[in-house]
């Protein structure tokens, strides 16, 4: 390497060399060199665990469920997801790695009380949670969660294309989707709910459904089938919608999970 000395006079010199020896060094050795903007932005991303385990009923989407997620937040550029079906992760050390959880899951999950409290820590500690169709069926016996959540399946008296209203059109998840859509999936009802403890996004117009339906349990014809809330210092984002594979490939519904995980990760 070619160095060009400043012209500091005969006796000067060596000082100036050593000066210049010394800041290069520095750099070299002290300073970590800069990061491509690409990898800057991976680093960036917000880290989401999607956790897929089924003590109960096991979705046959569930597969091409993780493939999809995985890719949307590839595709979209806006978080990095894992996908987990080990309990074990359920643990304050392996969720310290996440900025928000997703849970497709169904009954009582083997994890113990201190990887039920650390999860709890988890959100109210001001982490993200989201729980996608059958998460709400799950835990029953641990009612800690369904207040977490919002509420507890309690039957699914259609199966069917119905109309979907859009209660709340100026929020991430449900921007673009207009006044309401039409979308055949599997359509929960849920016990331990109360529209009091939830902000509704989207719920079932009962006209396009028969309510003489004899699985039908609420009799108030409150049928919502999006919701958040917060937990402590975290936030919640719950849909009932995604039984079906085609649902998982309506881009409308992968704009809802989208802007749900960005509103939980507090974008």
């Amino acid at each position: 390497m070619t160095m060009t000395w400043l012209s500091m006079g005969p006796s000067r010199r060596p000082a100036a060399a050593g000066w210049l020896f010394a800041m290069l060094f520095l750099a070299v050795c002290c300073f970590p060199a800069a990061a491509a903007p690409g990898e800057r932005a991976a680093k960036a991303l917000p880290s989401v665990l999607y956790f897929t385990y089924s003590s109960g009923y096991k979705h046959e989407v569930v597969p091409e469920s993780e493939q999809i997620l995985v890719k949307l937040g590839e595709d979209s550029g806006r978080f990095r997801v894992t996908v987990s079906h080990d309990p074990a992760i359920i643990d304050a050390a392996q969720l310290a790695r996440y900025d928000a959880v997703v849970f497709y899951t169904t009954g009582e999950l083997p994890i113990d009380a201190r990887q039920k409290r650390d999860l709890l820590a988890f959100v109210e500690g001001g982490k993200g949670f989201v729980g996608v169709h059958s998460a709400s069926d799950t835990f029953y016996q641990w009612p800690q969660y369904g207040r977490m959540l919002g509420g507890y399946f309690d039957e699914h008296p259609w199966n069917q294309e119905v109309t979907v209203k859009v209660e709340d059109r100026k929020h991430p998840a449900t921007r673009g989707l207009g006044a309401s859509f039409v979308i055949a999936d599997e359509i929960y009802q849920f016990k331990d709910w109360s529209r009091a403890d939830v902000h509704v996004l989207l719920s079932l117009d009962t006209g396009s459904v028969d309510l003489k339906h004899p699985k039908v349990h609420r009799q108030d014809g409150d049928f919502a089938l999006a919701w958040t809330r917060t937990q402590g210092k975290g936030r919640v984002f719950y849909t009932a919608l995604g039984h079906r594979p085609e649902v998982w490939r309506d881009p409308r519904f992968q704009g809802l999970l989208i802007g749900g995980l960005e509103w939980v990760l507090g974008k």
